[in-house]
């Protein structure tokens, strides 16, 4: 599922490049280096049953790290939301938890080709995201190859439109280990493993390859469940891709299984589903057809996504999403998206409009 985010993950940067460590913690802190964002954010959400919602809110983000001192750097960052109006009362409510969290509180080691960080931060792999009280090390190693080991306990979706309080991913929290092999030409190898003791163990597959005009993606899942009452699931997922005059054109398909779904495996973040809702996509025995198409003209970018999900019994989700994204200089920029959801087995059919205005810095 699409999602707002500002934050961009950390740990799937490269190591490989030697740090230039400052002399003493003192000066580390005095070169440190802070970043963030001002927004104002507002969504309006038109129910085909029920009550229209709808909220404007203040989204302030900030970040600082720290310069390295003998390969150590800390970094800490917070999120503060705060509501303008609001349609109904308890409509800022619903999506905002908190009015402010902390989202990153972590020490970083990096050692030739190593890189560890410990506590929270921002993690993006293929089935965890969002923010994450963890311990993630980064290792390459081995020529061609990214090597990312980690485990987190606690997590949290926090961004412009949703600011939850971090809880436990497991009791026993999750385990992840995600190989990248890039040694063939235009090709990106991507196994990986997950487990969550006592929940669930899931393993994948994804290969891409892509060149100028056009690229392909096959992308495999399935998991083991603990549980008793759930049963194992799994998911595929193929995409071509085609780039045509500066516009750009993706065709996939989306399959889970019959009986157990996706299972586990989107318990802590997801990224094959490629809609903003994209409720169904990841239902018992669920199909999904998708497409989407892109052209940027200078500073404005303009995309369009449609989907179609054949899910349960004689049951139907269509969905599209228009976006219009546009920078009026290298700090200020502007998003709307349009999303039109049908579901023919609920009452669950609206329009929605959201749009936000961020100077970044």
């Amino acid at each position: 599922m699409r999602k707002i985010s500002i934050a961009a993950s950390l740990i799937l940067i490269s190591s490989s490049v030697a740090m230039a460590d400052s002399g003493s913690i003192k000066e580390a802190f005095s070169k440190g280096k802070t970043s963030g964002d001002i927004t104002v954010y507002t969504e309006s959400k038109d129910l085909a049953v029920g009550t229209d919602t709808g909220f404007t809110a203040g989204s302030v983000g900030i970040t600082y790290e720290t310069d390295s001192v003998n390969g150590f750097s800390a970094k800490v960052g917070f999120r503060a939301n705060t509501e303008i109006t609001e349609e109904n009362n308890g409509d800022y409510k619903a999506s905002m938890t908190n009015s402010s969290n902390l989202t990153e509180a972590n020490i970083k080691y990096t050692y030739d080709k190593a890189t560890v960080i410990a506590g929270r931060q921002a993690i993006e792999l293929e089935w965890l995201g969002d923010y994450n009280d963890a311990v993630v090390a980064v290792l390459d190693y081995i020529p061609n190859t990214s090597l990312v080991m980690g485990y987190t306990n606690r997590q949290a979706e926090i961004n412009l439109n949703t600011n939850n309080t971090f809880t436990e991913t497991t009791k026993d929290g999750a385990y992840v280990i995600d190989a990248k092999f890039t040694g063939l030409e235009n090709v990106e190898l991507n196994p990986y493993y997950y487990s969550a003791p006592k929940v669930a163990d899931f393993y994948g597959f994804k290969a891409s390859y892509d060149v100028d005009m056009f690229g392909l993606t096959a992308h495999y899942a399935a998991s083991n469940e603990d549980v008793s009452t759930t049963k194992d699931g799994d998911i595929y997922n193929l995409e071509g891709r085609l780039n045509i005059a500066g516009v750009s054109f993706a065709l996939g398909y989306v399959a889970t299984d019959k009986d157990g779904g996706v299972g586990s495996i989107s318990a802590w973040g997801d990224s094959i589903n490629p809609m903003d809702d994209g409720t169904n996509v990841y239902g018992t025995d669920a199909k999904t057809t998708y497409g989407t198409i892109g052209y940027t003209i200078g500073s404005l970018g303009l995309s369009a996504l449609y989907s179609d999900t054949d899910y349960g019994t004689n049951s139907n989700t269509d969905e599209l999403n228009l976006i219009a994204n546009y920078s009026f200089t290298d700090e200020l920029s502007a998003n709307i998206t349009y999303v039109d959801y049908d579901d023919t087995a609920t009452a669950n059919d609206y329009d929605k409009l959201f749009a936000s205005v961020t100077y970044a810095f």
